[in-house]
């Protein structure tokens, strides 16, 4: 869907990581990371970050009953691969930063790669596995025969997914102040399901907008309709801060 949705648009994008998994009648995808190179990116898709759910009648499904899955979605911003002295919170030598990380509290391990790739893969080490110890986070990465290559990616996205964390954790603590506080409104977390694609309905309702639009082929392929819901989010969200900050002034 995302990668239909940026061909679409013109953005560049390009799969860095794909994990998956045998099926009993077809493979199941494990993880996948996508990485856009476009301008204004993170701000278009930063909505979609959360649970979307899959509503379908699996093709092993005798009698016919819906079956109900879920894949969780996460989009994080990209960042320079080196920012030695850099201003403000990208500065990645200011324990005060968000992107910043202590190389003595992350493990690396080298492994063998395993899949598809040929001999070169699955002969040498290139594979590599980071993890924050910490908080537990574990980035691995093997899509490229490069070990240094695939280093590199990993610790890109784990310091995406550190630095999110840490945003998402004060924003979390402002909508508790909120909720507690102030009785105010309060935006839909990651954790929650956020998006509903029903198969048998051709139908994809948004959990927080309250939109539904009946013409899910379009929407899985990336098409306009997947704008419609898209935006549909985003001025939810604006109304909800708009609101938010109302019931500060006023409280």
């Amino acid at each position: 869907m995302y990668t239909a949705f940026c061909s679409r648009r013109g953005f560049p994008s390009h799969v860095i990581k794909l994990d998956v998994q045998d099926g009993p009648s077809e493979d199941r995808l494990s993880e996948a990371v996508i990485e856009i190179d476009a301008g204004g990116a993170y701000d278009l898709l930063r909505t979609e970050s959360g649970v979307h759910r899959v509503q379908r009648v699996p093709a092993t499904e005798t009698k016919g009953r819906t079956h109900t899955s879920a894949v969780s979605v996460m989009v994080l911003p990209s960042f320079p691969d080196t920012a030695t002295g850099a201003e403000g919170a990208l500065n990645f030598d200011d324990p005060n930063s968000d992107y910043y990380i202590d190389p003595q509290e992350v493990r690396t391990e080298k492994m063998r790669a395993s899949g598809a790739g040929g001999q070169h893969v699955n002969k040498t080490e290139s594979a590599i596995r980071l993890t924050h110890i910490p908080t537990g986070t574990v980035v691995s990465m093997q899509d490229s025969r490069s070990q240094h290559a695939n280093r590199k990616k990993a610790w890109q996205v784990l310091r995406a997914k550190l630095a999110e964390a840490r945003q998402e954790s004060r924003e979390q603590e402002l909508v508790e102040l909120r909720r507690g506080v102030l009785g105010g409104v309060a935006r839909m977390g990651r954790g929650d399901k956020i998006r509903t694609y029903n198969y048998g309905q051709s139908r994809c309702t948004d959990h927080r907008s309250g939109i539904t639009v009946h013409n899910l082929d379009d929407i899985l392929g990336g098409g306009q309709g997947l704008d419609t819901v898209m935006d549909s989010v985003r001025t939810w969200l604006a109304d909800q801060e708009i609101a938010a900050m109302s019931i500060e002034k006023s409280a």
